[in-house]
């Protein structure tokens, strides 16, 4: 029986238990990484959206990163839950980083003077469009994943540890591999408070 569209993206779920297997390689899951976020659509095509894709000692090394800004911010009697935390996304194959290149927003801005104050608003979009791409593609390739935002704190560092370009602005984390726990049912709020239809 074919997927469709709504079965696909049912199946995406956040997954806070993750292994370091992967059901694809590492290949494999890089190009459905890339062709989604690829398809995913922006404003005026823009194309803003950019992404690092990090496997084993280079993902646990992003987290790092996280643990060691958190730990500046975070009372020193609560780290421990926050540790876990952050254990518990480095123990997954992969992270994806999604950025947002502010160099062709500021483009659109210039070109198209009218909307420009909508451009970092469409370029927020686009973003989630693309977290949401890659997040679905991923959970219908069986890998398990969830969205995290610690953005801005490690932002500077990342930057520098993997020599990125000025003008990419971190959006979204999302650590990903095997599904190595039950994924809770997902509620929904009653319908006549989320919709209107009229006509």
């Amino acid at each position: 029986m074919s997927q469709t569209f709504l079965d696909a993206i049912r199946r995406r779920r956040s997954q806070y238990a993750l292994g370091p297997e992967l059901p694809l390689s590492r290949d494999e899951t890089t190009a459905l990484i890339q062709e989604a976020i690829r398809q995913a659509p922006s404003s005026f095509n823009s194309q803003s959206s950019r992404a690092v894709i990090l496997y084993g000692d280079e993902s646990q090394r992003f987290w790092e990163i996280v643990r060691e800004a958190l730990r500046r911010i975070v009372p020193a009697d609560a780290f421990a839950a926050t540790g876990q935390k952050i254990d518990s996304f480095a123990a997954g194959a992969g992270t994806a980083l999604f950025y947002e290149d502010q160099e062709v927003v500021k483009g659109l801005q210039e070109q198209f003077p009218l909307y420009a104050d909508n451009f970092p608003v469409w370029s927020e979009h686009g973003s989630g469009i693309a977290q949401f791409a890659v997040w679905t593609a991923l959970a219908n390739a069986g890998i398990g994943a969830s969205l995290q935002h610690y953005n801005p704190l490690p932002d500077e560092a990342a930057a520098e540890a993997w020599s990125l370009p000025a003008s990419w602005k971190l959006r979204a984390q999302m650590p990903f591999g095997a599904n190595a726990g039950e994924i809770g049912e997902k509620t929904f709020i009653d319908d006549s408070t989320r919709f209107r239809v009229f006509g």
